[in-house]
């Protein structure tokens, strides 16, 4: 479709004009109400219209809607040490996207490194299949072959290894190596989960060579997978986590952590922007870490995910080649026959919102708080688009 749009040709839009959310809805101009199971690419944590998100945000509008980080703000300190405390870290830098949290841990880690052992020290390890973002840094760190192409000349010091493949990252192991990234579900790459043998395996080499571990936590964390980070799963602890996405809660927010060991790594000037830390950004965000982050709703979003995974499972389809995910991160691996967005389309025309990701996978990301009688009626309308599209 040609696009006569103001707006570069960067996305191909559904079509339907979304104007209101409530819960775990959305609704159209036409008056035609969808479950969302997107959330916004997994952003919309606390699905539309909380009040306590919304109060908090509007109240700090009304007093202080930025400052310069020459001055320290009470949301921003308050957001800091909340971030730091559940996550059992030392420091975090605020910013405002995953793809700059994942910039900035990739500076941190690389500054740790040439401090300690000199300038060739700063190859950066991903996976394949992997996602990082979209500016040049984390696009070559991001491990699928289309996005690297027309950006060139691309960053130097990125390689990568296939997931799961413990005997593939020994081989790409090199003196020039000072971290690893890796997202525990591999997200736009598939919604691939890691083994806990092989993320175990590479923390206990991390840890004897001084290689930096980075969780890239963007789409995994803030309760997303039934954890307050996705790495919780394997029972390791990373040296630097990046989080975004559902921490805001539909603002622009980003930040990466780091442990003891880099927490005096960076010096007033190695790193900054403008918009990090915003007064009323952290406002909201503290409101999701209070309502996402405690033992009973992580609980809940756990049995939630079981529930949609156990009913998905209970699809009768033989298009359907493996459903795969944690918590409410799950995707539906579709064959070679069926394009996921004709699924995404038929969702759409029937009232549900899902995603793709890959080659053929349907992606599910309903905000955290979506009932079990939505989760029911968005699987029976993937069920009956399935078998009229096998029939």
């Amino acid at each position: 479709m040609e696009n006569n749009l103001p707006l570069m040709s960067t996305y191909s839009y559904l079509p339907v004009n979304l104007v209101k959310g409530e819960g775990s809805c959305l609704f159209d101009d036409k008056g035609n109400k969808y479950i969302d199971f997107t959330s916004g690419i997994g952003v919309n944590s606390l699905g539309y219209g909380d009040s306590d998100w919304l109060k908090a945000i509007t109240d700090t509008a009304g007093s202080l809607q930025h400052i310069s980080n020459i001055f320290l703000n009470e949301n921003a300190l308050k957001l800091a040490e909340k971030l730091t405390k559940i996550s059992e870290m030392s420091k975090v830098f605020l910013c405002n996207s995953g793809a700059e949290a994942n910039e900035g841990a990739i500076k941190l880690a690389r500054k740790y490194s040439f401090e300690k052992y000199g300038p060739n020290r700063n190859k950066i390890l991903t996976l394949k299949q992997s996602f990082h973002g979209r500016t040049l840094a984390t696009l070559t760190a991001t491990g699928q072959d289309k996005f690297h192409n027309y950006y060139f000349p691309f960053p130097e010091g990125f390689d990568y290894f296939e997931a799961n493949n413990i005997d593939d990252f020994i081989n790409k192991l090199s003196n020039e190596v000072c971290a690893v990234m890796m997202e525990s579900i591999q997200g736009e790459g598939g919604v691939n989960p890691l083994k806990n043998d092989f993320v175990s395996s590479i923390y206990e080499v991390c840890r004897e060579k001084d290689i930096i571990l980075i969780f890239d936590e963007v789409q995994c964390g803030i309760g997303r997978t039934g954890k307050i980070f996705g790495y919780e799963n394997y029972n390791i602890k990373p040296d630097i986590v990046t989080v975004a996405k559902g921490l805001g809660a539909g603002l622009p927010i980003g930040a990466f952590l780091c442990n003891e060991k880099l927490s005096k790594t960076f010096n007033p000037g190695d790193h900054g922007t403008t918009f990090g830390g915003n007064p009323v950004v952290c406002s909201g965000a503290l409101v999701v870490l209070d309502k996402i982050c405690n033992k009973d709703k992580l609980k809940e979003i756990e049995e939630k995910g079981l529930y949609l995974m156990s009913l998905l499972k209970d699809i009768n389809s033989p298009l359907i080649k493996d459903i795969r995910g944690k918590g409410l991160m799950i995707g539906i691996e579709i064959d070679g026959t069926t394009n996921p967005s004709d699924i995404q389309n038929k969702s759409l025309e029937k009232g549900l919102l899902v995603l793709t990701a890959g080659k053929n996978v349907v992606r599910l990301l309903p905000p955290l708080i979506i009932s079990k009688e939505e989760i029911e009626k968005g699987v029976e309308i993937i069920k009956e688009i399935l078998i009229t599209m096998h029939n």
